[in-house]
C-alpha cells in the first residue's frame, strides 16, 4: 500500500455537514437569540438610567463643593459652565483652578446637562429631558433629575 492510497482513503473517510445538520444548529441559534436578546435590551435601558443617576450625582456633588467655596450655587446664566471654567463674575472669587470637574458630562443620549437655580423642585435642578430631548415623557422619555436622585 502507498502513501497516496492511505491519504486518499483518509481523505474519503473525512465527511462534512449536512444542510439538515447546519439548518439545526442556525434554528438553535435563532431560538437562543429571540429568548436572550430582549432581556439584553431591557438592560440597556437600566443603564442608562443608572448612568444618568450617578452622573447627576456627581454634577450636584461638584456644585456644592462650588457652593462652599464661593457661598452660593452658580447661577442659571453661568450654568454647570462653571463647574469647569472660571466664570467672568466678580463675586466669585473663590473658584479653584482646574475646576471641581474635569470636564462637563452628557446624558447617554447625547445632550447636555440642564441646571437651574433657583429649581423647580429645590435650591437647584439638574435633569435631562430623557431619550427625546423634550419636557415631560414617560418611560426612557421621562425627565429624570436630582429630585429623582435623592
Amino acid at each position: 500500500m502507498t502513501a497516496y492510497s492511505t491519504a486518499w482513503r483518509a481523505i474519503a473517510r473525512q465527511r462534512g455537514f449536512t444542510l439538515i445538520e447546519i439548518m439545526v444548529v442556525v434554528i438553535i441559534i435563532g431560538i437562543l437569540a429571540a429568548i436572550v436578546a430582549p432581556n439584553v435590551i431591557g438592560r440597556v435601558d437600566d443603564a442608562q438610567i443608572t448612568k444618568v443617576r450617578a452622573e447627576i450625582s456627581n454634577i450636584n456633588t461638584a456644585l456644592k463643593f462650588y457652593r462652599l467655596d464661593n457661598f452660593a450655587y452658580p447661577t442659571t446664566d453661568q450654568g454647570l459652565e462653571a463647574l469647569v471654567a472660571n466664570p467672568d463674575d466678580p463675586n466669585v472669587r473663590n473658584w479653584k483652578p482646574g475646576g471641581y470637574l474635569e470636564r462637563l458630562p452628557r446624558d447617554p443620549w447625547g445632550n447636555p446637562y440642564l441646571y437651574l437655580n433657583p429649581g423647580n423642585n429645590g435650591a437647584i435642578d439638574i435633569y435631562t429631558l430623557g431619550r427625546d430631548g423634550r419636557p415631560d415623557g414617560e418611560g426612557m422619555d421621562a425627565d429624570i433629575g436630582n429630585w429623582d436622585v435623592y
